[in-house]
């Protein structure tokens, strides 16, 4: 699942987004790049689940096609 996370804007969001889904699944892997402010998540959770955690750590997400 890929998601667009416009208001990630440095290292710290990045380690906290990362922390976020591993704390709900300590084995999905997290691509992030922050430059284009792409998340990619593999991970047995539903994306809307992956979304609302995002959102619950004080980013938008959006979950991307």
């Amino acid at each position: 699942m890929k998601f667009e996370v416009q208001d990630m804007t440095c290292a710290h969001c990045v380690s906290r987004i990362t922390q976020t889904v591993k704390d709900l699944d300590a084995s999905a892997t997290v691509e992030i790049d922050l430059e284009s402010k792409q998340v990619k998540i593999s991970s047995q959770l539903s994306p809307d689940d992956v979304q609302q955690a995002i959102a619950e750590a004080g980013f938008s997400p959006r979950l991307k096609d």
